[in-house]
Parts: C-alpha cells; structure tokens; sequence
C-alpha cells in the first residue's frame, strides 16, 4: 500500500480481506480509551492529531497497529456530552497494572485542517466538542491537526498485557513488548460502510462556508 492521503480512492483498495491476512505486529497507537472504545464500536472512523509534546507533529504510519488505551490526559470537559459522562478523571501517572488490547487498525486516509469552519463541519463524526477542537488548533498553531481515518479490526477475545514503563510518556506511538495474534478478528465495518463513512467527511471538508 502506498501513504495514505484524502485523495479520491476506489473501494477495493481498503476491503477487510487483505489486511486481516496480517498475523502479528507490535507498534501500537496511543489514544484516550473512550476514542478507542468509540472506534471499536464503530461510532467513528476518525481520530484528531497533533503529536504529543516532544513530537514535531503527527507521523502518520501506513503499517498495522494495535490501539492502545490511554487514561490519564482524559479530560471530559473537551468531549460530547454522551462521552463526557463515559469518562472518570484519573490522577497524573496514574495506569492500569493491565492493558486491555482490543483492536488494531490501518490508516486509509489522512487530510491535515488549520481552520476552525472545516472541523465544524467534521463535528458529527467524531468525539470531541468544539472547545477541544480551538485549543488543538491553538496549540503549536504552526502544525496543522491531522485528521486520520481508521479501518479497525476488533479481536473476538480481547489481550491483557502487564503495563511496562516505556508505554508511558507523551508519545503518539510505542511497542508492545508481547506479541498478539491479530488473526481472530473482523472488520467493526463492513467495506462498502467504511468507503461510505470515509467518502461523507471528505465530502463535508470540502463543503464552502
């Protein structure tokens, strides 16, 4: 597969087929646990970006990985209601002695916005409300906020991994040290829903305001 983009694509080149071919891999995503569990249930296919604060920006990778939940910079005040309420504020450094490893994902697409008017208009599609969206803009206003499009995959029996030291830190990405078998999995979207979802928010980006 090539880089992901927002370019116009053909169905065939995101079926489920090919990529649960995959058996293991161990670069995971970092991302809040109520995104995670939002991706899971197939309540939204995208995920807001800037890199964490040693990063220069969100590096977009075309390989599989697994979605990894994170607790700590949970914030309820910067998402919707009906997901602000699934959420409780943990203390900073505070972990779970286990992980709960879920899902993994692939990257499709990605399209990198700077104004405020195009992420309104992507609002119905993610979680975050409009005061998360501002202060992301606000934050490193030199980078952009990347909009990335997830094709997840849900294990049928999710993984507990111990938590290691080295998944913590403000870092998009990191390692698992156990490997997983991502082979017992399926598609949270059927193709053509997926070519659907992904097909509407790059129609409502390019909308005029």
């Amino acid at each position: 597969m090539g880089h992901p983009s927002s370019q116009p694509f053909e169905p065939e080149e995101f079926k489920a087929e090919p990529f649960q071919a995959l058996q293991s891999f161990q670069a995971a995503l970092k991302e809040w646990a109520v995104a995670v569990d939002a991706l899971i249930a197939a309540e939204t296919v995208v995920l807001l970006r800037k890199g964490g604060i040693r990063e220069a920006g969100f590096k977009v990778d075309n390989r599989p990985f697994w979605l990894y939940p994170t607790y700590e910079h949970q914030k309820p005040e910067l998402l919707k209601p009906n997901y602000a309420n699934l959420v409780t504020t943990v203390s900073p450094g505070w972990h779970p002695g286990r992980v709960s490893i879920g899902a993994w994902a692939m990257i499709t697409h990605q399209c990198e916005l700077k104004e405020q008017g195009q992420l309104d208009r992507l609002m119905p599609h993610y979680i975050w409300n409009k005061d998360f969206t501002e202060m992301r803009l606000k934050w490193k206003p030199n980078l952009a906020l990347t909009v990335v499009f997830l094709r997840v995959f849900r294990l049928n029996k999710s993984v507990e991994i111990p938590f290691e030291p080295v998944y913590g830190g403000c870092r998009s990405w990191t390692t698992l040290q156990p490997k997983i078998d991502a082979s017992d999995s399926v598609a949270v979207l059927s193709d053509d829903r997926y070519t659907q979802k992904v097909r509407e928010i790059l129609a409502l980006r390019d909308e005029r305001d």
